[in-house]
């Protein structure tokens, strides 16, 4: 391989890299139809559309229809969101209505201190 070549497939890891820690993977854990459940999934779903726009995988688990899932990642309470990419692995318990907590817990900035 030619030193062109080492330094094209460098350049094109680093670019892998970048856009996958630009994804974020989240699942969001709730138990059931609850008023509480409904409001935990808008609220995320709105922080997602407003600071991830196009760069976020959200899957819902109902611990109800799906316990095994919930025991595999030793969920303890709902509902619990957790952010697999980028790393490092962060978990939020609890309330998520809080736009400022969801968003520290994610690892990101709000809009208007940008």
């Amino acid at each position: 391989m030619s030193d062109d070549d080492g330094r094209t497939t460098r350049a094109l890891a680093a670019a892998a890299r970048q856009a996958e820690a630009g994804r974020y993977v989240l699942r969001l854990y709730v138990t059931g139809l609850t008023t509480r459940s409904t409001r935990a999934v808008e609220a995320v779903r709105s922080i997602c559309e407003t600071y991830l726009h196009g760069r976020y995988e959200l899957e819902v688990i109902d611990i109800h229809q799906q316990p095994h899932l919930a025991r595999s990642e030793q969920i303890i309470a709902a509902p619990t969101l957790i952010k697999s990419l980028p790393l490092p692995l962060r978990r939020i318990i609890g309330d998520l209505s809080s736009t400022e907590r969801v968003l520290v817990g994610l690892g990101l900035e709000p809009l208007d201190t940008r």
